[in-house]
């Protein structure tokens, strides 16, 4: 059997991998706008950005936002993206973690090139750089114990009151700090700490820890230092090393970077990088603190980093989840300036978009009941589609044309099945004594064979327990009538199987607490080990019991010649695989990557049926949870107007918050269908939000729609459009009008801009040379000229596209 191809090699550059595939639409958020500001300012030649992990466990779900906020916005300016292994910290680092990341973001397609970067590399030159601290003056041992120090740096409301070393000279200094170095003083002796504002309302610019001495072995470096350097000194030197322009971190370190910016003063580093905060994203049902992702396999709560049911992205992959469907996850989630909760469907609904267009439909039977039909004398070959009408059409050329542009001949988009006197059903497809509605197989009833017929059931064995064993039926005419369809596989070719039936490993929405932004952050910089603090292990009272389900069934004859990496949608049952460590030769072991419907969320809804307890009632009004809290499940009648708005063009991430907001729904109800609709949903979640719940915006979502068009058209920048919106949004004027009477339309059609870039490439000709001979780094420089050059007019993402092609066509 021909397969849609899910996961093709990449290619070398960045723009023709999977990754850059799947993220093709443009990234625009307010750092996007940041980045288009600079480039148009000439502040720097070209845009590099930087993915920083920490090899101390494998990467998960939530690093796959910050590696595509990373990655994708150099991509989408041309510029260059690295990648950086920060092991500055010995304790639970090793080559096999730093293997694993890079690997992994191999597998999503992302290619760094040489662009690759140990942290530990530059230990020698972090080292000088302390020193040269100490003789400016701005940085000084300290003696006395971590307790006394946190006393002395004050709190909220008191200052910070002066270490009786922080006076001491210079010499003394760098004496002490050599010797430091030179391992002549014990763990925790002494500390290299910055001399910055005791009494500064930022605690972190409290006189800051830059070095800690920890004799602890290190993967690369061995034993050559016992002295290591805290985050808050490593990572912006390590930033302005590398050239890094814009430094993308999550929220909590928002108040660090008042260290990084005092460090890069008075250090003088020109150009210089500039570190830049967005919302962290949590997943529902989900762990992604390192610490106790490593808690989960340590304690055998899990069979390893790479179980299934762990959110890393070697566990992902096992379970058969392919990069694209996690990029596409990355993509929908969104940038924000808030910390945020998203709900867990949005991930799920991801991976089974994918699957649906990739996966083959055959049929598996996970719980045997054995069936003879009684009056079938000669099997029967049946010719059953792989693919259902929905997903499959005939092309020109007489193959069938799938989704996703691939094609197989008429005759591989078909297999052959035989139906055989025994068969196998799922036992729950059976009933001797069914409940109200149900429609399946009962004594005497009738139900349709997948594809082959209607059958009665006449009568069925028990064992000593009463449970059946053995149901013994009659196939009928087709003129017969049956109310349900169930699937079914010859027993006579059956191949045995075992079929391992994941779900989520927590039961509750958040496991770690009722507020998750008030927890102990996984990464504390102002600790000597990056992951630390008490050791928490109340997350795992919520572990869910049934998160791994086995049962052994068979499969359809069908899959024996497939290829080992096949997805398939088992009828009924789910997206499944084989799962690749355990599945060999004719042990056959399928994992089921997803389910067909979220069963999960229905559960939830059944259950908020139930009775609540007295108590004070929410408002009807009531805004949806906090930034950082646990969203409830949706109501059907939300999920339904998911289902609209996401028919209608909206992202799915956008859907599922519109659905919660009665204010939003109300404002977006008369915006224009069509093309612009997506764009218009998405400024009224991420922009039009915070006023339109404080009912501040008087514009209507109908006059939104033309500024869309502009936008999409290339007409206005991105960031001209927030500025309009935001106008338009305050003095209710229609944003296209304030365009128009004010200019601010690009105004630069495909021919323009194509000839700025032809002048720029003739103004810069060694630079050209330099490209074209393999310095594919200097796009970025070329980017920010023809932003220059076009007075800010251009649209970055144009420019990219039309620059590159001039530069190839040399």
């Amino acid at each position: 059997m021909t397969v849609p191809d899910a996961d093709k090699p990449s290619s070398a550059t960045p723009e023709a991998s999977p990754a850059a595939r799947v993220a093709s639409a443009q990234l625009d958020n307010y750092i996007t706008e940041i980045v288009e500001r600079d480039l148009q300012n000439g502040k720097y030649a070209g845009i590099v950005t930087r993915f920083p992990p920490e090899p101390n466990g494998y990467l998960h779900l939530g690093h796959t936002f910050a590696s595509f906020l990373d990655f994708q916005t150099a991509v989408q300016y041309g510029g260059r993206y690295h990648l950086r292994l920060d092991d500055t910290n010995p304790e639970g680092e090793s080559q096999e973690f730093a293997d694993g990341i890079m690997a992994d973001l191999r597998w999503l397609g992302w290619d760094w090139g040489e662009n690759v970067f140990y942290a530990s590399d530059n230990f020698e030159r972090y080292y000088a750089y302390a020193e040269q601290l100490i003789r400016q003056g701005d940085a000084y041992v300290d003696s006395v114990s971590g307790e006394e120090m946190a006393r002395l740096r004050g709190d909220a409301h008191t200052p910070g009151t002066p270490s009786p070393y922080r006076e001491r000279d210079v010499e003394e200094n760098l004496d002490l700090f050599r010797r430091m170095r030179a391992g002549e003083f014990a763990d925790g002796a002494h500390v290299l700490r910055g001399k910055i504002d005791l009494s500064s309302p930022n605690m972190k610019l409290r006189d800051p820890v830059l070095y800690r001495i920890k004799r602890a072995w290190h993967y690369r470096a061995g034993d050559a230092w016992c002295i290591y350097p805290m985050y808050d000194f490593q990572h912006p030197l390590q930033d302005a090393i590398e050239g890094v322009t814009h430094s993308m971190c999550s929220l909590e370190f928002v108040d660090n970077r008042a260290i990084y910016d005092w460090l890069m003063e008075r250090l003088s580093f020109a150009p210089r990088p500039h570190q830049y905060e967005f919302g962290r994203r949590s997943l529902e049902y989900t762990i992604v603190s390192k610490r106790k992702l490593r808690q989960l396999v340590e304690g055998g709560h899990v069979s390893g980093w790479d179980d299934p049911r762990m959110p890393t992205l070697r566990a992902q992959q096992r379970l058969g989840v392919t990069p694209q469907a996690v990029l596409a996850f990355a993509r929908q989630i969104g940038v924000s300036r808030t910390n945020r909760t998203v709900d867990i469907a949005v991930y799920e609904n991801a991976v089974r978009d994918d699957l649906n267009h990739k996966a083959p439909r055959v049929m598996a039977v996970l719980e045997p009941l054995r069936v003879t039909l009684e009056n079938l004398e000669e099997t029967r070959t049946l010719q059953l589609p792989y693919w259902p009408h929905d997903v499959v059409a005939a092309s020109a050329d007489g193959l069938v044309a799938l989704p996703d542009g691939d094609r197989m001949a008429p005759a591989q988009a078909v297999r052959e099945v035989r139906l055989t006197r025994d068969i196998f059903i799922e036992r729950e497809d059976f009933s001797a004594d069914p409940p109200k509605g149900y429609k399946r197989l009962t004594p005497g009833g009738t139900v349709r064979l997948r594809g082959a017929g209607i059958i009665r059931a006449d009568r069925f064995d028990t064992d000593d327990d009463g449970n059946v064993t053995h149901l013994h039926a009659t196939l009928l005419d087709e003129g017969a009538k049956a109310g349900g369809v169930i699937h079914w596989v010859g027993a006579q070719d059956a191949i045995p199987a075992e079929f391992r039936l994941y779900d989520r490993l927590f039961r509750v929405p958040n496991p770690e607490g009722e507020h998750p932004d008030d927890m102990v952050p996984d990464f504390d910089p102002e600790q000597p080990g990056h992951e630390s603090g008490p050791l928490d292990t109340g997350f795992l009272r919520h572990l869910n019991p049934d998160s791994l389900r086995v049962t052994r069934g068979y499969v359809e004859a069908s899959v024996a010649a497939d290829p080992h990496d096949t997805r398939y949608q088992f009828e009924r049952q789910g997206y499944f695989w084989r799962d690749p460590v355990d599945s060999r030769g004719d042990a056959l072991v399928f994992g089921r990557i997803m389910t067909l419907k979220d069963a999960w969320g229905q559960t939830q809804k059944a259950e908020s049926g139930k009775p609540k307890p007295a108590g004070k009632k929410p408002r009807a009004d009531a805004a949806p949870a906090a930034s950082g809290g646990v969203q409830p499940a949706l109501t059907p009648q939300q999920e339904a107007e998911v289902t609209r708005l996401t028919r209608l063009g909206a992202a799915e991430g956008d859907a599922r918050t519109l659905a919660r907001d009665e204010t939003l729904l109300a404002f977006l109800a008369d915006a224009t269908p069509g093309e612009t609709f997506a764009q218009v949903a998405s400024w009224t979640v991420n922009d039009l939000a915070t006023p339109l719940r404080a009912g501040t915006v008087r514009v209507r979502a109908a006059d939104l729609a033309p500024l869309a068009g502009l936008l999409a058209a290339g007409k206005v920048t991105s960031r001209v459009a927030r500025d309009v919106l935001a106008r338009a949004a305050e003095s209710g004027e229609a944003p296209a009008a304030i365009v128009e009477r004010e200019g601010l339309s690009a105004g630069l059609d495909d021919a323009e801009l194509e000839r700025i870039v032809a002048g720029v490439l003739a103004n810069h000709p060694a630079e050209t040379e330099a490209y074209r001979g393999g310095k594919t780094a200097l796009l970025g420089f070329f980017t920010g000229q023809v932003m220059r050059a076009s007075r800010g007019k251009a649209e970055p993402g144009r420019v990219a596209g039309v620059l590159k092609a001039a530069l190839d066509a040399g």
